[in-house]
């Protein structure tokens, strides 16, 4: 069943093209990522797929048989609304009785009849499959007080707030702008399964690409105006714009080459042109807007230099913090070590940004030690605008920390040109900062962050409302960084990549340090779910009966002989994968290349997956 017809739309902005002319279609249970670079169009054309945006040309028509709902990049609730007005504001009846069981539960004085009565109305509704699904959103997106006010609210919540509203809904197509943002681990991988499990209609426009894979399974790309369909996953959709960029620049660099002999006969022909060459000339001038096209792709370029760290960096001893007698963080030790990569992992509300602002000492712990070494130069991106003055212009807002900077290479270059290699052109540079979209002040934030040289980087959600090229740049930057780093972001591809250890805050004040990335700690809990769960159904055994302990079974000397091997072989394919891994951050490799060094590393990491079990097998 069609769900979608999109015909012809084109929209402007501030006398630019945003797309012009595109067309697609949506079935049900396509399930739709919209990529593209930061001020493509992306959430432009979400609105107006939603209708609250208006095309300059064109339509978009939604089959008048479904319903949908639509997340905004960041919501806003009018008037003095509770959260439970907002998420339960159904007007029927099985939603009204839910909404008052829901209050009565909470009420400790609640009258015993009245209670009944309402359990009464539950049954005869059969309202407890919607309350059911009621309290698993509402727990799994962490909103537990339905009484708070939507305005006291933080962006983060509100987001929260919008997205169980549009869930409680059930439409059947879903318009999502950056639906992870804001949500913790835990949350985004049970929205994941949620999706999957509904044979729902969605379009979405994510950075997280585990998210993307795991949900999407058709990738449209917005590129200079245009948009571009790809089945498939990621992976795919990367394999496949590449091949199309070769396409391009091989149909460009033809057309430059006719267009040489074209342009000498233009000159040749007599001003008086017969009609007979009419067709010509027309060709002449299709030829050359052909070759005239830019076929380039803008990137941001992070060159920029650390300042020496020394190797005394943060000594924390003994640390506590409680708010309301609530502990945060609860006798906390730890020594920082050089180059040392961090992840934060953790549910929202359980003292990670305490921590973080403890570090960079916004906030003081209320007792234990904080020992700084004296080369420390921290340089903490946060996750909120607040630190942009959204009425200068954005080249004042650089120049407010310097006129010069030195990049990696040893070179000093000005703010303006700095600016250039963030992508904001001397053109853009004098433009007023709140003119910029969510992903513009992002980019300019991770510039204000990184022109003070910092040796310790501090990076609070940095993915959030950038483009995935960005990201792209900013990983390769990392894993170069030669200073300390601390990462909290919900994008687990992201983590994975750049961190070797991870602080997971347990809840209550207690923070336990993990040797691994995050996939490493999920797989973690993932075995010992399993084990849990198969020691539930094992049969019990009569105490009274001594079971023997089986005696450990030697290896066999071919055995022993082929467990040295594996050690040998997992060290070659380790040393292996990573030197495929440097190439791809190689600035001058070529897109085929980069595509087969993928297909390498895919069948490598096949490999040391199937040979580390064999290993682990005989090692038992």
């Amino acid at each position: 069943m069609n769900v979608i017809s999109a015909e012809n739309l084109s929209k402007t902005y501030s006398e630019r093209w945003l797309f012009k002319e595109i067309s697609f279609g949506l079935n049900q249970g396509d399930k739709v990522a919209l990529v593209g670079a930061n001020g493509a169009g992306k959430s432009t054309l979400l609105k107006i797929i939603a209708g609250l945006v208006a095309t300059d040309s064109g339509q978009v028509k939604i089959n008048k048989d479904i319903k949908y709902a639509y997340l905004p990049q960041e919501p806003n609730f009018e008037g003095d609304v509770t959260i439970e007005q907002v998420i339960l504001q159904e007007d029927n009846v099985v939603a009204e009785t839910v909404k008052a069981y829901e209050r009565a539960i909470l009420d400790p004085n609640i009258d015993a009849d009245v209670m009944q009565d309402l359990l009464n109305k539950m049954d005869q509704y059969d309202a407890w499959e919607y309350e059911t699904n009621v309290s698993q959103i509402l727990g799994k997106l962490g909103l537990n007080d339905l009484t708070v006010k939507c305005a006291s609210l933080s962006g983060g919540q509100k987001k929260r707030v919008a997205l169980a509203k549009l869930l409680l809904s059930s439409p059947d197509l879903i318009i999502l702008d950056e639906p992870t943002n804001h949500l913790d681990l835990d949350a985004i991988e049970w929205l994941e399964n949620r999706l999957n499990a509904h044979n729902v209609t969605l379009i979405m426009i994510t950075h997280d690409r585990y998210f993307l894979d795991n949900v999407a399974n058709e990738i449209f790309e917005l590129n200079a105006g245009k948009l571009y369909r790809h089945k498939g996953k990621y992976a795919y959709f990367l394999e496949k714009k590449a091949e199309r960029e070769l396409m391009t620049q091989a149909t460009i660099d033809k057309a430059k080459n006719l267009l040489v002999k074209e342009l000498e006969w233009m000159r040749r022909m007599p001003k008086a042109r017969g009609t007979k060459a009419k067709y010509r000339i027309d060709a002449f001038h299709d030829l050359k807007d052909v070759a005239t096209q830019d076929n380039s792709t803008d990137e941001v370029e992070i060159n920029i230099s650390a300042s020496r760290l020394g190797n005394k960096i943060i000594e924390l001893k003994k640390i506590n913090k409680s708010y309301n007698d609530q502990p945060f963080i609860k006798d906390f030790t730890y020594t920082f070590k050089k180059f040392e990569r961090l992840g934060i992992v953790g549910k929202n509300g359980v003292g990670k940004s305490t921590f973080l602002n403890i570090l960079t000492g916004k906030i003081k712990p209320d007792d234990g030690e904080i020992d700084i070494g004296t080369t420390l130069n921290i340089g903490y991106y946060t996750q909120h605008s607040e630190a942009l003055n959204l009425d200068n212009r954005i080249i004042d807002e650089v120049r407010e920390i310097a006129e010069y900077v030195t990049l990696g290479n040893g070179d000093t270059v000005s703010v303006s040109k700095l600016l250039e290699m963030f992508l904001f052109p001397p053109a853009m540079q004098y433009t007023p900062i709140n003119k910029l979209s969510g992903g513009e002040k992002r980019r300019l934030l991770l510039l204000k962050v990184l022109v003070k040289s910092p040796n310790f980087l501090i990076l609070d959600e940095p993915t959030n409302d950038l483009d995935i090229d960005t990201l792209n740049v900013l990983e390769q930057f990392l894993e170069t960084f030669s200073g300390c780093l601390i990462l909290v972001s919900h994008d687990r591809y992201f983590m994975d990549k750049l961190v070797d250890q991870l602080f997971i805050f347990e809840g209550d004040g207690f923070i336990r340090p993990y040797n691994g990335n995050y996939s490493d700690y999920r797989n973690e809990i993932a075995e010992r779910e399993k084990l849990a769960e198969s020691q539930k159904k094992a049969p019990k055994v009569e105490a009274a009966i001594a079971t023997p302990t089986p005696e450990k079974k030697k290896l066999s000397f071919k055995e022993q002989k082929e467990l040295d091997d594996l050690e040998v072989t997992l060290a070659k394919l380790e040393a292996e994968k990573k030197d495929f891994e440097n190439k791809l951050n190689s600035p001058s490799a070529k897109p085929q290349e980069l595509v087969d060094w993928a297909k390498q590393i895919a069948k490598i990491t096949e490999n040391i997956d199937e040979k580390t079990l064999r290993w682990l097998e005989l090692s038992e």
